[in-house]
């Protein structure tokens, strides 16, 4: 099966919260890392998504660096619930 990787970064005004993560990460931008596969005998190229992986630090900051496989649709409310902050 093929996997493929797409990088994208996500912004946050505000300190947030996610079930996977150990405690509030502070307001920043983030690199977010997807994993998808390709699925097999179906007529078109088509990907499911497999893994969702935020990297802390955010970008600005320093530290030590950390990958958290976290839920992508938590992720999605959180930053919805961020830009209505």
């Amino acid at each position: 099966m093929n996997i493929r990787s797409r990088e994208t970064t996500v912004t946050f005004n505000n300190p947030f919260r996610l079930s996977a993560l150990d405690h509030v990460q502070p307001a920043g931008t983030y690199r977010v890392v997807v994993d998808e596969e390709e699925i097999p005998a179906v007529s078109f190229l088509a990907y499911r998504q497999i893994a969702t992986m935020l990297h802390t630090p955010a970008l600005s900051s320093s530290g030590r660096s950390q990958v958290f496989t976290v839920n992508s649709g938590e992720l999605a409310s959180a930053l919805e619930a961020d830009v209505g902050a």
